[in-house]
């Protein structure tokens, strides 16, 4: 499993010209799945994500986790994030996890998320537009 984490300001995320998630301050998190992947790996990141140190204390220092900001997240599932670009010019994407598959660890990232923090989500599968404000910028990308 990868993540890709960016410490926003503000996120959403539009499917057919409709919001339908949309945060304040936070984490917007992609997730991609591979091959391997399990709902322990789901667990791991999840408190990997809750515990990440990245925002600043009264010191500017990132000294806090998103649990200490009461901050939410928006999750987008993007298997691209499996791409293989390292031998032709066009991605392969055999390391991705199916799309059924997928889409189970998908709902069971979201629903666990919740159980933490306030969040959003986006459509699994679907054509999204996402609109954000980085802050720092802060761009943290995870793998277990």
């Amino acid at each position: 499993m990868k993540v890709v984490v960016q410490r926003v300001t503000e996120a959403n995320v539009t499917v057919s010209n409709k919001v339908i998630g949309s945060i304040n301050e936070g984490l917007l998190v992609y997730v991609g799945f591979t091959l391997e992947d399990t709902e322990e790996h789901v667990n791991k990141m999840i408190q990997k994500i809750i515990k990440l140190r990245i925002f600043e204390d009264s010191e500017q220092k990132m000294n806090l986790n998103i649990l200490d900001v009461k901050g939410s997240c928006l999750l987008i599932s993007q298997f691209t994030l499996y791409a293989d670009a390292s031998k032709n010019n066009r991605p392969s994407f055999t390391k991705a996890l199916n799309r059924e598959k997928a889409s189970l660890l998908y709902q069971t990232f979201v629903k666990k998320m919740k159980e933490f923090i306030p969040t959003e989500e986006g459509e699994f599968g679907a054509d999204m537009k996402i609109a954000s404000i980085n802050n720092g910028p802060v761009t943290i990308i995870i793998e277990i």
